[in-house]
């Protein structure tokens, strides 16, 4: 079973988190009703289990709970993944939405990186942020160890820009860790 559950509790957040990277039920609730409107887009569109009952100091603003769930989910992917063997490593997807196009490529090689290249022409949507956008994708990436490119080449709505990226991420995701046969990590050196 390729599955993680994950539990981290701080002075900012408490986060419980279940993932099953081959599908199941999604119950997302961060408290900020546009990011669970993404977490859900992002686990329909990768076909993944996942379940998120969060709780932050939102009288503050976003930005904890939004990264945190981000270092919570990475590390439920990397539970999940083990070492690695027996998955596609890479995956790239492009997702239009409206007037928005954006694009993710991801590897899960176990070095954690992301290149982010997106504007958001309005600073929010509904109670979130638009700006943390890239604060959880760096927090995805570093915690999952994946090298992660997102990148918005246009759009005028900053709602169908998030969207489109947190798609295209789930959908380079599902590529990258669907599984082959090959029973090894998929790597000239032999291990990831």
């Amino acid at each position: 079973m390729r599955t993680a559950e994950i539990n981290r509790k701080t002075k900012e957040t408490d986060i419980n988190l279940k993932l099953n990277l081959d599908g199941g039920d999604v119950k997302i609730d961060t408290g900020i009703g546009f990011f669970d409107h993404m977490l859900n887009s992002f686990a329909t569109h990768g076909g993944f289990g996942l379940e998120i009952k969060s709780k932050g100091d939102l009288e503050v603003d976003g930005h904890h709970t939004v990264e945190d769930v981000g270092i919570v989910l990475g590390k439920a992917f990397c539970e999940a993944l083990g070492d690695k063997s027996s998955i596609e490593r890479f995956g790239s997807f492009f997702v239009p939405m409206d007037e928005a196009l954006a694009f993710a490529s991801a590897d899960v090689s176990g070095r954690p990186l992301l290149v982010f290249d997106a504007e958001f022409p309005q600073d929010t949507c509904g109670d979130y942020d638009c700006a943390l956008t890239v604060e959880f994708m760096r927090a995805l990436a570093n915690n999952a160890q994946i090298t992660l490119h997102v990148k918005s080449l246009y759009g005028d709505n900053s709602h169908h820009i998030t969207e489109a990226i947190f798609k295209a991420v789930a959908h380079a995701l599902k590529a990258a860790v669907a599984q082959n046969s090959s029973g090894k990590p998929l790597s000239t050196k032999g291990v990831l």
